[in-house]
């Protein structure tokens, strides 16, 4: 199953992993197949709705992650499926959240 979900790493050959990939593939990816982020009725519409997809299944799930853990799965998902824009921390723009790993557009 993991081999069929595009990930982050395969958008840009000869990437690492990033953190939130290996977190998503350790955790989510058994019960969430890529039609989960393509489908019609999905819950993430924009970056905000997206992290806190990711804080409620985590805490469903009971993985106790931090903050950062949850953005870093975030950014994740959404270089490789929703392509949000993600706000800014620090003022200076939306690409200060943007994922790391996201093409550009």
């Amino acid at each position: 199953m993991i081999a069929a979900a595009p990930s982050a790493a395969q958008l840009q050959p000869g990437a690492a992993p990033s953190r939130g990939e290996l977190l998503y593939a350790t955790h989510c990816i058994a019960c969430h197949t890529t039609e989960v982020h393509w489908r019609q009725k999905r819950l993430a519409v924009d970056w905000g709705s997206l992290n806190q997809q990711v804080r409620r299944w985590a805490g469903n799930a009971g993985l106790g992650w931090s903050d950062d853990e949850i953005v870093e799965v975030a950014r994740y998902l959404n270089a490789a499926y929703y392509r949000f824009e993600a706000p800014s921390v620090t003022g200076l723009g939306h690409r200060d959240l943007a994922p790391r790993t996201a093409l550009a557009r």
